[in-house]
């Protein structure tokens, strides 16, 4: 499979992940499940994304570490928030 054919499945798959994600926040119950779910998703599109369409896969090793650490830390700020929304309300008010 040549690198043309790759990028167009991926291509696909962030479409078919991004539907998914859409369907899943469209759904009524937002529990800690379809959350983590949806912080899962954005943290493997966010992987393909840096792997190879901005070709970091090649690239110089504390560069794409961090640009993945990027995208595990969102994802688990985005459960944080769910779990403990009023500790981090608390710590983001300015009085």
């Amino acid at each position: 499979m040549n690198q043309i054919q790759i990028v167009n499945r991926l291509w696909i798959a962030l479409i078919a992940l991004t539907l998914f994600s859409a369907f899943m926040a469209e759904q009524e119950s937002q529990g800690l499940g379809s959350i983590s779910i949806l912080a899962l998703v954005l943290a493997i599109k966010g992987r393909i994304i840096v792997d190879y369409f901005m070709e970091l896969k090649t690239a110089n090793v504390l560069i794409r570490t961090l640009m993945q650490v990027y995208f595990y830390v969102i994802p688990a700020m985005i459960i944080a928030a769910c779990l403990f929304p009023d500790h981090i309300a608390r710590w983001a008010t300015l009085k």
